[in-house]
């Protein structure tokens, strides 16, 4: 059977061809941008197939990629940078012709099988999608460390999953205390239309508002705890932006939030708390924290991350440069409404007498 992948998986198997036929990593700043006076240069990268260390050494001054077994330190084969530079092309070009959702690259498979790769994801201890050791040319330090990858050439992926786990819970606040009227509002709110903003106009109309009492979660929520103490409120203010007036882009959401300032910062000396926290959990959730796992603090990805742009380029935001990284993730994410059905939200419940919503928690990259 050959090969199969999306174009995210397929796109792993690019930046590792690519990164061999270049020996260069290029740094990113805030627009994807490479900064060309700033770079990685790549020792090797390091894979396990079937149950074997390999190591890519990446010779610049012989511009030969070899492949050695990590355990006896034989040298499988060796090849010019020039076939990894062929092989990475013809990827790219096969990953941007593709049609289906799942397809198989022949040629490439071809020319991995024949240095010693079979799968398109490396299997690893950790969540990283690449691992290289790097000579920091800043530092002087060559070290082993995981990259996560991202790819530019298919759908956008999501950063936060929606999930039960990502549900927050508000309470439906009002003027009203006749039970009966609340329940006539509580079936006109879950009876309209799907659109969000359509059934928070339901609320609107009858003076109602929403404020956050508490997270489904307890994981997540303590993961957040541990990030900032005010991050389950910012969140739960940002998706009520999103659900209720529609507005969509996570930095347009930290811009309403600033306007509006609804935690009540001191915002006179102009301190960006609101911007300054989200970009902090958009980071380590790029980085390996999970909504459902307990997070103690520690990156997976322990190097950064790698983007592949549109055109092929392959960069990175390496945590040495973390304010770059943390604004590219604020300019390029959205908000987006995963399924009601599967994730129970987006209907007003009824709890001891007092009323209740469920808003869920989806990140998405712009592209």
């Amino acid at each position: 059977m050959p090969l199969t992948g999306n174009k995210g998986e397929w796109s792993e198997i690019y930046v590792f061809l690519r990164l061999l036929a270049t020996g260069k990593l290029f740094a990113a700043d805030a627009d994807l941008n490479k900064i060309n006076g700033t770079f990685y240069n790549i020792l090797n990268i390091i894979r396990n197939e079937n149950g074997q260390q390999l190591e890519f050494h990446v010779d610049s001054n012989r511009g030969r990629v070899s492949v050695v077994d990590s355990d006896t330190n034989i040298v499988l084969i060796s090849l010019p940078f020039g076939d990894f530079e062929k092989a990475a092309d013809e990827l790219y070009s096969e990953i941007i012709a593709a049609k289906s959702p799942s397809f198989s690259v022949i040629a490439t498979e071809t020319f991995l099988n024949n240095i010693r790769v079979y799968s398109l994801k490396a299997k690893s201890t950790d969540k990283s999608d690449i691992r290289t050791k790097v000579h920091d040319i800043n530092t002087g330090i060559d070290i082993v460390q995981g990259f996560s990858i991202k790819s530019r050439l298919g759908n956008p992926s999501t950063l936060i999953n929606a999930g039960k786990t990502t549900n927050f819970i508000y309470e439906v606040t009002g003027p009203m205390t006749d039970s009966i009227m609340k329940d006539s509002i509580m079936k006109d709110f879950n009876s309209c239309s799907k659109l969000f903003k359509n059934r928070f106009a339901v609320l609107n109309a009858n003076k109602c508002d929403i404020s956050y009492f508490c997270m489904e979660n307890s994981t997540f929520e303590n993961n957040l705890l541990l990030l900032d103490g005010n991050l389950p409120e910012i969140c739960a203010e940002m998706l009520k932006a999103f659900f209720s007036l529609g507005i969509t882009t996570v930095k347009d959401a930290i811009s309403h939030l600033t306007a509006t300032n609804p935690l009540n910062y001191n915002l006179s000396a102009g301190h960006p708390f609101y911007s300054y926290k989200f970009k902090k959990l958009l980071t380590e959730c790029a980085l390996g924290m999970l909504p459902s796992k307990t997070w103690d603090g520690t990156a997976d990805a322990t190097g950064g991350y790698i983007i592949v742009r549109e055109d092929g380029e392959v960069l990175c935001y390496h945590l040495f440069n973390r304010n770059e990284f943390e604004n590219y993730l604020l300019n390029n994410t959205k908000f987006e409404t995963g399924s009601t059905s599967r994730h129970g939200f987006g209907s007003i419940y009824k709890d001891n007498g007092k009323y209740y919503l469920k808003l869920n928690l989806q990140v998405r990259f712009i592209k």
